[in-house]
């Protein structure tokens, strides 16, 4: 049994793709593809970054990453981007996260996030979607983003565990994959049902939702 439960925030507990269903009407039939290139690119953006040493924060990422989405589909509405922008401030939660987050609770279990996300970025997230957690932990301070290893030892030391003590969720396989590898016992949530991907079935649990985890 782990001692602590340690979630991915975005595309885990809270819904990325729910910022451009809100407003799917006013950009038609490329709404999925602006969704998918947003956040391919919020993340190639932080990946990069790290890569390099440099740092910019997840919001300042995130802003940049819509301009790409919608220059490509040539769209140019101010106020369209910055509805999109106030809705990724506000992102619905998956279903099954709040009851998860309460069953884990009821079982004496605190859960805790670790994210990319800036932490006010964070708070405003957690708090529109109705979601407490004991702990929330950014990477802002440290000025790397995952997978780079030193975020995960990051995430140890405030927990003041060892990382095999340490039971991680991300629906991200990427992000899945990094933290297996620091160690911790990882858990790949595999919403879609896509195919494995970095060898996680050799070092991860796959779910395909929140509710097996308890």
């Amino acid at each position: 049994m782990t001692r602590h439960v340690v979630f991915d925030a975005y595309g885990t507990l809270l819904d990325v793709h729910s910022a451009v269903a809100r407003h799917a009407p006013r950009l038609g039939g490329a709404a999925p593809a602006i969704s998918a290139l947003w956040r391919q690119k919020q993340l190639e953006y932080s990946w990069v970054l790290s890569a390099t040493g440099a740092y910019e924060d997840f919001a300042v990422l995130t802003a940049r990453a819509l301009r790409f989405a919608l220059d490509s589909h040539g769209l140019r509405d101010a106020a369209l981007e910055e509805a999109l922008l106030d809705a990724y401030r506000r992102l619905d939660a998956f279903p099954d996260a709040a009851p998860t987050l309460a069953r884990l609770r009821a079982a004496g279990r605190g859960a805790a996030i670790l994210s990319n996300g800036e932490p006010a970025m964070l708070a405003a997230g957690l708090a529109s979607a109705g979601l407490a957690l004991e702990e929330v932990m950014s990477v802002h301070g440290l000025r790397r983003y995952k997978p780079h290893p030193e975020v995960y030892a990051m995430a140890a030391s405030r927990l003041g565990a060892a990382p095999q003590d340490i039971a991680f969720v991300s629906a991200n396989a990427w992000d899945a994959f990094g933290a297996a590898r620091f160690g911790f016992r990882a858990f790949w949530l595999n919403r879609t049902g896509g195919p494995v991907e970095y060898g996680l079935d050799g070092i991860a649990t796959p779910i395909a939702s929140l509710e097996a985890l308890p």
